[in-house]
C-alpha cells in the first residue's frame, strides 16, 4: 500500500518484506522517499532510541551515504507500527475547541433531557466556556491517563470493532517519541527529550467511558480505549529536528473521505513542553515512551456518526505521513479467520 511520504530528509520505520509477511520478519527502516533502508545491523528501533543522538548521526550518515543498490522500494513493503513503548501516556480533553465543544453539547443534552430552556444564547454560552478553558490552562494541569502497549496496530492494519460496547469514534492526535531520560523537566529543556514524532488515532468506545455502576468514580478508559488494534499508530518515526515548531502541524482526518476533524496543534490546551512538564513531575519518561497529546474537535460523537463495517478513516499531520484503516468488526473478523 502507498503511504503519503514524510517531507523531512528522512524518517525512520517497522517493515514487513510484503503483505502477510510473518511478524518475525519485521526490521526497522530508514524512510528517504519512495526507498527504504535496511538497518537493523544497527539493532531495533527502542535500541536507537536508547542512545538517540549516536543514532540520529548515524542514520543521518546512511541516508547520504548508503549505496543506491541497498534501498528497498517503500511500495513493495508492509508498513508496521514504528515503536514498541514501555508506556504510553494520553492526555484528555486539550484542544480548546474540542472541549468548548463539549461543553456546549453537554448543554445542549442537559436542556434536551430536562426540558428546560436555558436563558443563555449560545454565543453566550460559548464565551463563557472558552473563559473557563482560558482559566484551565492559567491555572490548572494537563489531564493523563495511561494505555496499553497492546492495542497498539500499524497505520495501515484492519481496526476491530468489538463486540462489546458501541459508538466507536475516531480521535487523532499528534504523539511524541521519547528520546532520553527524563525526569523534572522544565519548559525550557523539554523538547530536547523528544526523539520524534508520530501519529496516532486513540479509537474510543464511547459506551464504556462511563461506568453505570461506579457513576461516582468517572470514566474508565481502561474499557473504552484498549481493545486491540484501537492504536493505530505510525507510519513512520520522523525526528524533531525535522520538527522545528510542532504547534505549526495541521492534524486531519477523513471518514469515508469527508473531512470530520481538520485543526492546528496550536489548539492545544497545554502545549507540549507543558504535557512534558507535568509528566516528569509524576513519573520517569524513558527512551522509546509514547506520549499522546490530545485530539482535536471533530469527532465522531460531534457529527452524531460512528465507526462501522468497512469504514474507512484516513489520518494525516502535517509532515509526518498518512495512515488509512479499515474498520471490520469483531464478529466478521472471527468468521474470516476461522479455518
Amino acid at each position: 500500500m502507498t503511504t503519503a511520504q514524510p517531507s523531512a530528509p528522512f524518517a525512520l520505520g517497522v517493515f514487513g518484506a510484503g503483505p502477510g509477511a510473518s511478524a518475525s520478519s519485521g526490521f526497522p527502516g530508514l524512510v528517504r522517499g519512495d526507498r527504504v533502508l535496511d538497518v537493523s545491523g544497527l539493532g531495533t528501533v527502542n535500541a536507537l532510541l536508547s542512545d538517540w543522538d549516536a543514532s540520529f548521526d548515524r542514520l543521518a550518515e546512511l541516508a547520504v551515504t548508503a549505496p543506491e543498490r541497498d534501498w528497498l522500494a517503500l511500495a513493495d513493503l508492509e508498513v508496521r507500527c514504528p515503536v514498541q513503548p514501555r508506556q504510553i501516556l494520553q492526555c484528555g480533553a486539550n484542544y480548546r475547541k474540542h472541549v468548548v465543544d463539549i461543553v456546549l453539547a453537554e448543554r445542549r443534552a442537559d436542556v434536551s433531557t430536562t426540558g428546560h430552556n436555558s436563558d443563555v444564547p449560545e454565543h453566550e454560552a460559548r464565551a463563557w466556556a472558552e473563559q473557563m478553558m482560558d482559566e484551565r490552562a492559567r491555572t490548572g494541569s494537563p489531564y493523563v491517563f495511561s494505555g496499553l502497549p497492546s492495542a497498539l496496530t500499524g497505520p495501515h492494519d484492519d481496526i476491530v470493532l468489538p463486540t462489546r460496547g458501541t459508538k466507536h469514534d475516531w480521535e487523532l492526535e499528534l504523539a511524541l517519541v521519547i528520546g532520553r531520560p527524563a525526569r523534572h523537566l522544565t519548559r525550557e529543556h523539554a523538547l530536547e527529550y523528544v526523539a520524534g514524532y508520530t501519529i496516532c488515532n486513540d479509537v474510543t468506545t464511547r459506551s464504556l467511558v462511563y461506568r453505570q455502576d461506579l457513576k461516582a468514580i468517572g470514566t474508565d478508559w481502561f474499557a473504552a480505549k484498549n481493545a486491540p488494534t484501537f492504536l493505530p499508530t505510525g507510519p513512520y518515526l520522523v525526528p524533531a529536528a525535522f520538527v522545528p515548531d510542532p504547534a505549526a502541524l495541521r492534524i486531519t482526518l477523513t471518514h469515508n473521505g469527508v473531512v470530520r476533524q481538520d485543526e492546528s496543534v496550536s489548539d492545544l490546551l497545554f502545549d507540549i513542553p507543558s504535557i512534558l512538564v507535568y509528566l516528569t513531575s509524576v513519573t520517569e519518561l524513558r527512551p522509546g515512551d509514547l506520549v499522546l497529546t490530545g485530539s482535536p474537535a471533530g469527532n465522531g460523537m460531534h457529527w452524531g456518526v460512528f465507526l462501522d463495517e468497512g469504514d474507512v478513516l484516513e489520518g494525516t499531520i502535517t509532515g509526518l505521513g498518512t495512515q488509512r484503516n479499515t474498520c471490520v468488526r469483531e464478529e466478521n473478523q472471527n468468521a474470516k479467520d476461522a479455518p
